[in-house]
């Protein structure tokens, strides 16, 4: 009996498990390569890529592709890539896009477009055309026209770089560049400043090819053409070479003729002449010989000469080269020097203006020591003098303080309720001036809006402004006021309370209360009437200005097109004189500045340079760098020494200048041979000048200039020749 029960609970439990078996079978279901399961229903959201159980009712199953899919975009035509260059280009570019194969991915991608839709290729396009269209526009604004074709890698890197590979659950894997062209030049739009920036750029690389192009054609027949005309000039050469050739030979064989025939005669005259002959050339022989003997002689001295000549010539040149590229490296060195010791006292300068700055900022802070130190000690003491005073009242009060605290705390109260009474006044005054600045500013506004003319917008401000200096003056009235009171409160207080102590400090403190309480009260109506004042001076000011304003409008109004082109001069021209004023203090400071400069470096120097504004730095910077040059050209030169000695001597003395001067003149009219009769009515630059024409020497006549211009430079060349007394 217990055997059958065991094997029938047995038999039903075997049923069971293969019933439980089918129906898992049956719910199993598998996914496919490229396919995402995706469960919703009794547990969530679920996602599986190879399989998952699904009970019916419970769940729903929906399979969504994730295989690897294609977007194509393509800009063609009038919608074209616009490149870096404004050329626009026909491009068809191919994405390749997939659901990543995330669980959270499937499911963005799931509730974002549905499963089914997820895999659509047009859904797909509607979903990133926008996306890829924006990345081609932007990356290729960043490409030339011909560096697409050349970079197609770089291209596509960059596309890819600038829309990501994370799409909202979807994913970039790649993309591809299927056809890339040259928009044609009818779909440009010439009306569009990118097309037409296009549209020029094409006809002008075109027209330039095709210039090039022709150019080569051209030259193509122009080859051509040269070569047959150098064939037909070979081709008719050689035929006039053959003519030539023939009629030689003709000209040969008749000649021979002649010849023979000639000797024959010539055999005939040779036995007469014969002895005659032999006689004349021995005659003529021993002429030749005598005459080539002379002309080897005279050509052999020729050629000595010649020879000692061109080598004397050669060794001054080089000695001259020589002595050149001397002075040139003396003069390069001696430049050197004279810039590096311009450059030491600039630095100089810079270094002494730099003392200056620190010298003054040193005494500047000396000065803010003292003064420092002199508050320091006077607030010290009035330290001290106010602690000995807090001392001696504390000293005196101790003893009554318990007493009359509760009187001090009743007057305190007091004092803080009229306080918050003035506070609250101050408060509302405030606000009332406030309403009164927005009720002006709305007036203003609403002038203006208006547009009626400027003067009135100007009448409106000055309106707000006397409005709001009203109301400060009323602010500062109701506050002073306040202040006052709650002074004044807070003394009669303090003094109630001393007198009920009976202490002397007490009247006293009263009536040091009293009297601030009067001067503040006397301050507050200061300020009242001041306030007011200000507020009836800037009325009256504004109302000037506006009525002024208004008036010069009207007047603006009523003038011609000449009258307001004439005001308008006006203001051009005071606008252009503060320009100027502006710019003369400008140049005025940079003229200090360099004037400090110069004073520092030229201390001890007499110099008379004429010039305005930074002529007058750069004419003295020029004339020492002249001045030095000079001096070094006299130094290093032997041909200015020379000439310096010649005229000038070597004296220091301008006596002794002159009277080598008259030396040098009186020794060349010598050397001319000029008497006095000859001179006494010439000048000295006429009687130079006469000298230089009975001169063909260079030297001499080189001395001569030199010693006009001397005379030129000492005021004498107009003078009288024998006004020297040299005769």
């Amino acid at each position: 009996m217990v055997f059958n029960i065991t094997i029938v609970g047995l038999v039903i439990i075997a049923f069971i498990l293969i019933g439980i078996i089918a129906m898992i079978s049956k719910w199993y279901r598998k996914a496919e390569q490229g396919q995402a399961l995706v469960r919703t229903g009794i547990g969530g959201t679920q996602v599986s890529f190879s399989g998952m159980i699904v009970v019916p009712v419970l769940h729903s199953l929906e399979h969504m592709d994730i295989s690897l899919k294609t977007v194509m975009i393509a800009r063609q035509g009038k919608e074209g890539l616009i490149c870096k260059d404004n050329l626009r280009a026909d491009i068809k570019v191919t994405f390749f896009v997939r659901v990543n194969k995330t669980q959270d991915d499937v499911i963005q991608v799931g509730q974002s477009i549905g499963c089914r839709r997820a895999s659509d290729t047009q859904a797909l396009e509607d979903l990133f055309d926008a996306k890829f269209s924006e990345a081609l526009k932007t990356v290729g604004k960043k490409f030339e026209f011909i560096e697409l074709y050349n970079s197609r890698e770089l291209f596509k890197h960059e596309i890819l770089q600038i829309i990501g590979t994370d799409l909202n659950g979807y994913i970039l894997d790649d993309c591809a560049i299927d056809y890339l062209e040259q928009t044609h030049i009818e779909e440009l739009n010439e009306n569009n400043i990118l097309d037409a920036e296009g549209i020029k750029k094409i006809i002008e690389l075109t027209a330039k090819q095709k210039i090039l192009s022709n150019h080569i054609e051209r030259e193509k027949e122009k080859t051509i053409t040269q070569q047959n005309v150098q064939a037909k000039e070979a081709i008719l050469e050689l035929n006039r070479q053959l003519a030539e050739t023939e009629e030689k030979q003709k000209r040969e064989i008749a000649s021979i003729k002649a010849r023979e025939e000639s000797e024959t005669a010539v055999i005939q005259q040779q036995e007469r002449l014969k002895s005659e002959k032999a006689r004349i050339q021995t005659e003529e022989e021993s002429r030749i010989a005598e005459e080539n003997r002379d002309r080897q002689i005279i050509v052999a001295r020729k050629n000595k000469e010649r020879i000692e000549a061109v080598e004397t010539e050669r060794v001054d040149k080089d000695r001259l080269l020589e002595v050149t590229e001397k002075q040139r490296i003396v003069s390069l060195a001696d430049i050197a020097k004279e810039k590096a010791i311009e450059e030491e006292r600039k630095n100089i300068q810079e270094v002494i203006r730099e003392r200056v700055v620190v010298q003054k900022a040193v005494v500047t802070e000396e000065e803010k020591i003292k003064d420092t130190q002199a508050f320091a000690l006077a607030d010290r003491e009035k330290a001290v003098a106010i602690k000995k005073a807090e001392m001696l009242a504390e000293q005196a009060l101790v003893q009554q303080i318990k007493a009359a605290e509760a009187d001090r705390q009743s007057a305190e109260f007091k004092a803080k309720r009229i306080m918050i009474e003035a506070d609250a006044e101050q408060a509302t005054a405030g606000k009332k001036a406030e309403a009164m600045k927005i009720l002006a500013d709305a007036e203003t506004s609403k002038a203006a809006a208006l547009g009626i003319a400027e003067a009135q917008v100007m009448q409106a401000k000055a309106l707000a402004k006397e409005k709001e200096g009203k109301a400060d003056a009323t602010i500062i009235e109701n506050k002073a006021i306040a202040e006052a009171k709650s002074i004044e409160v807070m003394a009669k207080a303090q003094a109630d309370a001393d007198e009920k102590l009976g202490l002397v400090a007490a009247k006293v403190n009263k009536e040091k209360g009293l009297a601030e309480a009067n001067v503040i009260e006397i301050k507050a109506q200061a300020e009242e009437k001041k306030g007011l004042t200000e507020a009836k001076i800037m009325h009256e000011k504004f109302t000037a200005e506006a009525k002024g304003i208004e008036s010069k409008a009207d007047a603006m109004k009523k003038m011609d097109g000449i009258g307001k082109e004439h005001e308008e001069f006006k203001l051009k021209l005071q606008k252009e004189k503060e320009v100027e004023l502006a710019t003369i203090n400008i140049q005025k400071n940079i003229a200090d500045a360099q004037a400090t400069v110069i004073a520092e470096a030229l201390k001890s120097a007499k110099i008379d340079i004429v010039g305005g504004e930074t002529m007058f730095f750069d004419k003295i910077i020029n004339s020492v760098s002249t001045g030095k040059s000079v001096d070094r050209l006299l130094s290093n030169s032997h041909n200015l020494t020379d000439v310096k000695n010649t005229f000038f001597g070597n004296g220091n003395g301008k006596e002794d200048k002159e009277a080598h001067f008259k030396q040098s003149l009186k020794r060349l009219v010598d050397q001319f041979g000029i008497s006095s009769e000859d001179v006494k009515n010439l000048s000295v630059a006429a009687l130079i000048l006469q000298m230089s024409k009975l001169t063909d020497d260079k030297e001499s006549k080189s001395l001569l200039n030199n010693l006009l211009s001397s005379a030129k430079k000492k005021g004498v060349s107009d003078d009288a020749a024998h006004s020297l007394g040299i005769w």
